[in-house]
């Protein structure tokens, strides 16, 4: 007769621990880097959406409409498929989007904000303990 290798209840809470304990590691490092990734599809929205509205601009369009209505802006651009997908920031939020004081075109995202705010609190804590 043979004898059944089975496995113990034991050894298969051990087993299951490890795994949760792998999982939520890279579930943690990975929160980091979408953090990042959402910050970078922000930035380079921005930037598009300030070079398309000052194209505008200089086309002959009145700044103040610009920044009143940029979406029919953006649309009579021609370049912009997705208009309402262009105006939202990495974390799904709109831009707001303003002057400067020499008439450029700013599209400011307060998430990317509080983000950089926290990157750089973060930063300064490394190179107070260093």
């Amino acid at each position: 007769m043979k004898k059944k290798n089975a496995f113990t209840l034991l050894e298969i809470m051990i087993v299951i621990f490890l795994i949760g304990l792998i999982g939520s590691i890279i579930g943690y490092n990975m929160k980091g880097s979408l953090d990042e990734g959402k910050a970078f599809k922000t930035e380079q929205a921005q930037l598009r959406i300030s070079d398309l509205l000052d194209l505008e601009i200089a086309k002959g369009a009145d700044p103040e409409k610009v920044i009143e209505d940029p979406r029919d802006y953006l649309k009579a651009s021609g370049i912009v498929k997705n208009v309402g997908k262009l105006m939202k920031d990495g974390w799904g939020e709109l831009f707001v989007i303003e002057l400067d004081g020499q008439g450029n075109v700013i599209a400011r995202s307060e998430k990317l904000d509080l983000f950089n705010e926290k990157k750089a609190a973060l930063r300064g804590n490394e190179e107070l303990s260093d």
